[in-house]
């Protein structure tokens, strides 16, 4: 089909287009049916025809199914031609770090924020905001079990951005791994126990610092740098190694 087909004013499929057109969110062919006066059914069969319309003829535009509803979008051939037209956050690249964060949020939902820390390393409170602020990651309850600590999830903001229709047609990471190892690796990640195990190493190793910290200096000072200051029980600063020597000579 090289040109689209000629409507009747009257038509439900002009009527259809008229109403995906001043929606600024996904629609779902219920509602759509409902605004027209038909069944759901003859909505859903229309809606599908034009999606096939558009993509034959080639248009500028597309009509998707994503996040429980219809919309219409841009061509991704001219995504470069509307990333410079329309300046908004929503056509500028994701950092990074957000989107690893996104990641993480998107296949452990609902994860706490210590959770993404222990799978990122690195504390991801900042980006986890801002991701709240643009409207892609929402709070979606609480952890009992770990001091009632937020729990965070995607939202249909997120599905609809990424042309998803809904969190079970994310990627199988698997398939971007290298080598069984790295498979192995991801399985893991992805596995409920991943994440817990993955705090408890985390806590394992902190209680490791506070033990060496904590831990006296037997009576050779082992442990203790001949140049370094260290304070004493009682707070005060005490001078060990060549220092005191020094302190020797000059009494």
């Amino acid at each position: 089909m090289n040109d689209l087909e000629a409507l009747n004013p009257l038509s439900p499929k002009g009527a259809l287009e008229a109403l995906l057109l001043v929606s600024s969110d996904p629609v779902s062919a219920s509602t759509l049916a409902q605004a027209l006066d038909i069944t759901p059914g003859e909505a859903a069969s229309l809606l599908a025809e034009l999606k096939v319309e558009y993509e034959e003829a080639n248009r500028g535009f597309q009509l998707r199914e994503v996040a429980g509803g219809w919309r219409l979008f841009t061509h991704p051939a001219y995504h470069d031609q509307v990333e410079a037209y329309v300046l908004s956050w929503d056509t500028q690249r994701l950092s990074q770090a957000a989107l690893e964060t996104l990641a993480v949020i998107a296949y452990h939902q609902p994860v706490t924020r210590e959770a993404v820390k222990g799978i990122r390393g690195v504390n991801s409170d900042g980006v986890i905001s801002s991701l709240v602020d643009k409207g892609l990651v929402r709070e979606v309850g609480r952890d009992a079990q770990r001091g009632q600590a937020i729990l965070y999830g995607t939202t249909n903001a997120f599905l609809e951005k990424f042309g998803l229709r809904s969190t079970r047609d994310l990627p199988d990471l698997e398939q971007f791994a290298p080598d069984e190892q790295s498979r192995q690796f991801i399985r893991e990640r992805l596995s409920g126990r991943s994440i817990a195990s993955t705090l408890e190493e985390t806590e394992e190793d902190l209680d490791e610092e506070r033990e060496l910290i904590d831990a006296p200096l037997d009576s050779a000072g082992a442990g203790v740098d001949a140049d370094t200051d260290d304070e004493d029980a009682d707070g005060d600063l005490m001078i060990v190694g060549d220092a005191t020597d020094d302190f020797d000579d000059e009494r």
